[in-house]
């Protein structure tokens, strides 16, 4: 079967799994509702990666049962009126011109919680997802984040791993989390370094440690069905499994009772069933194993999608819906302070790092990071990264020729007063010296920041506010709800990046109060100005006065 073959057959195969859920849902949604949308109010919440289509216009509709849309989904709608949406189960919804229509296999609360968004959000963090206190690791927010993704795909390997580490430090960029992505390992399941590709592997992590780094390795809940570890797995029932021969009639799937195979990105294996303490306990502790044994730091826990988690498959605990399948996987990481998420449900307030989506080498996602890492926020999920620099589409950078160096500025410029900054392909090897000189100043500029960037996390873990915010949560109903391209990092800085190609000035959008540039010069507000951003430049205004 070539790629294209079996890209089709993966699409297809997660339509019917979706499409399958999408009828379970709908052969059990019990509760509905109409929510009458107020004069000037507007709304956001449910599907991270739907960030950039909010606040919500007339036709949008997302029923998060059983879909993720690759990034994190909160059964949680806010509104610029301060009003809560919410239910402790996935629910559908669907917006027009006046109306907000909800359909729920639980109660949905309508819940008037105050007068603007941060009213509205606060509430809903207070109640529903409360912090816990504690933070993931510190070190992801202190330092840029280095993904071994890109330059090395699925030829992860000891020599080029370390090749990669020193040169971020001979390039003048600081260490920090080092994350060795799929394939290191044996097979899928099979958590221990591949022997051929990593003869020593705890000397590796040894001389990791010793240049500055902490160490991540790329896990997942799938097991090759071709290995022993699968048998052995099988044999004490820790996978979701197919129904038996009565619900095998309706769905074709066999053999019946036997360990389903999920077709995923990397082809098909069998899933661990988390709703079975003994799966999570066997899990953890192949996790616990590589931390005591090589040293590793912590773990980027990816592919918890709800797709793969149809609910016509049977698990230990009956009827475990998609999405508590996803969080049952997300629990995890709390056991584990350096962690990295993708795919989530219901985990707000908790010490996780969330990742945006993989988003392509194009100007076009660029232009989604800020919408979608200010929804992130909304939804409790405030200890965010906005994927990799540049994009984390592989395929994008397969041919130099395509690169786009003025791309990888401009991003690197859009992390750097992030929650966290996600190196993956080198800018030492694509970029030109004008280039990596403009990028290593972004990484200069986030240095200067991170004791704020700090503090503002550790507020967060105390409030369950988000460390950046849309302009509509730091300025309610002042005009700001459709301003998606900067944001306020906390409410004393104002950070509008370039996010288009070739330009060197944008227009900035200044609430009430004076606003102090990196030169120096101060602009009142309220105003809207037309600000100039070299290649080098990213714009940011520190507040002065209210």
């Amino acid at each position: 079967m070539n790629q294209k073959q079996s890209q089709k057959l993966y699409r297809t195969t997660i339509l019917c799994l979706v499409l399958l859920s999408f009828f379970s849902f709908s052969a059990q949604a019990q509760n509905s509702k109409e929510v009458k949308i107020l004069k000037n109010e507007s709304w956001w919440g449910g599907a991270v990666s739907d960030g950039h289509r909010m606040p919500f216009s007339s036709g949008y509709s997302f029923n998060m049962y059983g879909i993720n849309k690759y990034n994190q989904v909160q059964p949680l709608l806010v509104s610029s009126k301060g009003r809560v949406i919410w239910s402790e189960e996935p629910f559908k919804f669907s917006v027009s011109e006046d109306i907000i229509e909800l359909d729920a296999r639980r109660d949905i609360k309508v819940i008037n919680a105050g007068k603007n968004l941060k009213e509205a959000y606060k509430y809903a963090s207070e109640n529903f997802f409360p912090s816990t206190g504690e933070l993931p690791d510190e070190l992801l927010f202190k330092a840029p984040q280095y993904n071994t993704w890109i330059e090395l795909m699925y030829n992860q390997n000891q020599e080029d791993i370390l090749e990669y580490a020193r040169a971020i430090i001979d390039n003048g960029l600081p260490p920090g989390v080092l994350m060795i992505d799929d394939n290191w390992q044996e097979d899928y399941g099979k958590w221990n370094f591949h022997e051929g590709r990593f003869p020593n592997p705890k000397a590796m992590i040894d001389e990791l440690h010793d240049l500055g780094f902490k160490v991540m390795l790329w896990v997942c809940p799938f097991v090759s069905p071709d290995s022993d570890v699968y048998r052995d797995l099988a044999k004490k029932e820790l996978f979701l499994t197919n129904p038996g021969k009565e619900k095998n009639t309706e769905t074709r799937l066999l053999p019946p009772n036997e360990p389903a195979m999920i077709y995923w990105w990397n082809g098909v294996s069998a899933l661990l069933d988390f709703s079975n303490p003994a799966a999570k306990k066997w899990f953890k502790g192949e996790l616990e194993y590589l931390q005591e044994n090589y040293g590793v730091d912590g773990f980027k826990l990816d592919a918890g999608d709800f797709n793969f988690y149809p609910d016509v498959l049977v698990s230990h605990k009956p009827n475990t819906s998609p999405n508590e399948h996803a969080k049952l996987f997300g629990e995890i990481g709390l056991d584990f302070p350096l962690n990295e998420y993708r795919a989530m449900w219901k985990m707000g307030g908790q010490p996780l790092a969330q990742r945006l989506s993989d988003k392509g080498h194009r100007w076009g996602d660029l232009s989604t990071l800020i919408p979608n890492i200010t929804v992130q926020g909304l939804m409790g999920y405030a200890y965010s990264a906005p994927d990799m620099i540049g994009g984390g589409e592989f395929s994008s950078f397969l041919n130099a020729e395509t690169i786009d160096q003025e791309l990888i500025v401009r991003s690197a410029q859009v992390h750097a007063l992030m929650p966290m900054m996600q190196f993956s392909v080198a800018p030492w090897r694509i970029l030109d010296k004008e280039h990596l000189q403009a990028v290593q100043e972004s990484v200069a500029l986030r240095k200067e920041f991170t004791p704020y960037i700090m503090q503002l996390a550790k507020e967060s873990s105390k409030t369950g506010e988000p460390i950046v915010r849309t302009m509509e949560y730091s300025f309610p109903n002042k005009g700001f709800e459709l301003v998606k391209d900067q944001f306020m990092l906390g409410d004393e800085v104002l950070v509008a990046p370039v996010l288009e190609k070739e330009k060197r000035e944008r227009i900035v959008h200044f609430p009430k109060g004076k606003w102090e540039d990196s030169s120096g010069k101060i602009i009142k507000g309220p105003t809207k100005k037309v600000v100039q951003a070299d290649l080098d430049e990213l714009p940011y205004f520190e507040r002065l006065t209210k």
